[in-house]
């Protein structure tokens, strides 16, 4: 047998067994979309060992690994309220795909927030987001992320400010990008900060689901400054009399206010007998730190979720 025969068998069983292995993997990965538990699918728990079995198939697999990564949430989200598993899987996904950016932009905001919103892990949702940014330097995105977490999760007006004047020199990156940065570096107030972070995600987005939420945070940010606000005008009244207003009406006649207040949804706020302000639908107002009836508990429900 000619050694140009030998070659071209060797090959051809070469081929053929990488054909054979292709198929089984996709045959695995498509029970992992389907049947699978999430422990089944951190069976192999290594993103590079699996990089290595993926026969080229890595964006298959990081795209499986990243859907499984936003289940479990979900589940976790609704059920358990136990994350362990979260951060693997989406580090399995991103270095399976360091350029899959959803991954990044909403897995951070799984892993950061403190429960029941989130895994309460926000250096892993710094980390995650660092990883994110070496391998996708022009995702302006990703830095605002980045500072969006420094700050909300871990009150480093710094490390914000640093993450923001980064992405900030990205080409195309949001304007408002700059102004964060000083804003941070001049530890501005809370609420006009989180005014303008939240008023920056909507603008940057087209994501239904990341604008809505950013709205719901905008009106919850209105309710807790108009509720303060309130609360003064009432220990004013109560200064004024001795005692305190039973509605708005006596407020009104004392030229305290203009008229009944409305909340950001239309609806008046409520004056109980006692004098404490109430939002008539807190339901419809989450994330609000204030104006909430005695005994009320908010829904568990996640800071962001990406739209189906």
């Amino acid at each position: 047998m000619s050694s140009t025969r030998r070659v071209t068998i060797a090959a051809g069983t070469l081929l053929l067994f990488s054909f054979v292995g292709s198929v089984l993997l996709l045959r695995q990965v498509d029970h992992l979309r389907t049947n699978a538990t999430i422990e089944q699918v951190l069976f192999i728990s290594s993103p590079r060992a699996l990089k290595r079995m993926s026969l080229g198939y890595d964006g298959l697999l990081a795209d499986i690994y990243w859907t499984r990564a936003v289940q479990y949430f979900g589940t976790a989200h609704h059920s358990t309220g136990h994350y362990e598993l979260l951060y693997p899987l989406l580090n399995i996904a991103t270095v399976l795909d360091p350029h899959l950016v959803p991954a990044y932009e909403f897995g951070a905001n799984f892993v950061g927030p403190k429960p029941p919103n989130g895994a309460g892990q926000p250096e892993k949702a710094i980390a995650l987001t660092e990883f994110g940014i070496r391998n996708n330097l022009n995702e302006w995105r990703l830095y605002y992320n980045l500072g969006f977490i420094h700050y909300t999760e871990m009150k480093n007006y710094s490390a914000a400010a640093d993450a923001f004047a980064r992405g900030s020199k990205v080409p195309g990156a949001h304007p408002f990008l700059r102004i964060l940065a000083a804003q941070m570096a001049q530890h501005a107030g809370e609420s006009d900060t989180a005014r303008m972070l939240w008023t920056t995600t909507y603008q940057a987005s087209q994501d239904p689901s990341i604008r809505a939420n950013a709205v719901a945070h905008l009106r919850a940010l209105r309710v807790d400054d108009e509720v303060t606000k309130l609360e003064s005008t009432i220990s004013l009244y109560r200064q004024k009399t001795g005692r305190s207003p039973s509605n708005f009406a006596e407020l009104a006649r004392a030229g305290l206010i203009g008229g009944v207040p409305l909340d950001p949804l239309g609806r008046p706020y409520n004056l109980t007998a006692d004098g404490k302000l109430e939002v008539r639908s807190p339901d419809d107002l989450p994330f609000i730190q204030k104006g909430m009836p005695a005994g009320y508990v908010p829904p568990k429900r996640p800071k962001l979720l990406p739209s189906d």
